[in-house]
């Protein structure tokens, strides 16, 4: 049997180049591919051959592709859904420690002893709230779980999550808010979970709440969160991606010093087909063998 043709696009990744031959596949140029591996953005995404029958992102987010008209529903398209887990899970759980704790408070006021004592909180103890429980909330749940926290999953299906103590459906949000200390949206981007934190659901969190996002930043209503935080309805927020990308500078949100903002680190593009590696080996053999793959985008969503 002649080995599977992949194309790799718009450059030959090295580390995917390297999980495709070791799946057993063939790098060949798009001309010649029955698979596309595309890692540029929609903007550069070529016309496909008919040979090509799947088309795989590199991204978990793929509202962009969308935008663009390019999912079709001649082909297998996968994206990243899963793939960085890890890298994100962990720096949501370093942005809401560095929250709890006020490191970002200390690191820019040096000993000032009495301010920052007055607002420091443990995270053992309290109750988490994963909102878009997939595969991050699988890796951040028993990272939560260690620091002592309770555990509240929530997701589009109510099936178990690793280190849940509690799992919940979206359905069900609406009583969640007031039954949990604190916030991590792992949520998608659509239509349904656009400013899925507004001034209503910031009102029913508790006053010492902080909020995490390494999502997407559509998922805050930002007017509304810079607000409730200059109000004191809750105590911070913690946001890796926000809406737009990156925030103008004068934005208020970076006046606050209840506010941590990075720039969409939490899975560093630096290491993003290092990551994808080991995953699009497994699709790929799947793909071979006539098996279901990984991360196949459901047709009629928006992830």
């Amino acid at each position: 049997m002649s080995s599977l043709p992949v194309a790799v696009e718009p450059n030959r990744d090295e580390h995917l180049v390297a999980a495709v031959e070791g799946a057993g596949g063939t790098i060949v140029g798009l001309d010649e591919a029955r698979v596309l591996v595309w890692i540029g953005p929609p903007a550069e995404f070529p016309e496909l051959p008919d040979a090509v029958e799947w088309v795989a992102l590199k991204t978990a987010g793929i509202e962009d592709f969308l935008d663009a008209g390019l999912l079709d529903n001649r082909r297998v398209w996968t994206n990243a859904a899963g793939f960085y887990a890890e890298n994100v899970a962990e720096h949501a759980l370093a942005l809401l420690l560095a929250g709890l704790r006020q490191i970002n408070t200390a690191v820019t006021r040096h000993w000032d002893k009495e301010r920052i004592d007055t607002s420091v909180r443990s995270l053992h103890g309290s109750t988490v709230a994963i909102i878009g429980a997939g595969g991050i909330g699988a890796s951040l749940g028993p990272r939560l779980k260690a620091c002592g926290a309770r555990v509240v999953a929530v997701n589009r299906s109510g099936r178990d999550v690793p280190g849940a103590d509690e799992v919940r459906r979206s359905s069900e949000l609406d009583s969640v808010w007031s039954s949990v200390d604190h916030v991590v949206l792992a949520a998608p981007s659509t239509a349904k979970t656009r400013h899925m934190i507004n001034a209503e659901t910031l009102a029913a969190l508790p006053s010492h709440a902080w909020v995490v996002n390494i999502a997407r930043g559509p998922l805050v209503d930002e007017e509304a969160l810079y607000r409730a935080l200059v109000d004191g309805e809750i105590a911070g927020a913690a946001l890796d991606v926000t809406d737009p990308e990156p925030p103008a500078e004068d934005h208020p949100l970076w006046s606050l010093p209840n506010v941590i903002i990075t720039p969409h680190v939490a899975n560093p593009a630096s290491g993003l087909t290092r990551e994808m590696a080991p995953w699009l080996a497994e699709n790929v053999r799947r793909f071979a063998a006539g098996e279901e793959l990984i991360s196949v985008v459901t047709p009629g969503r928006d992830y």
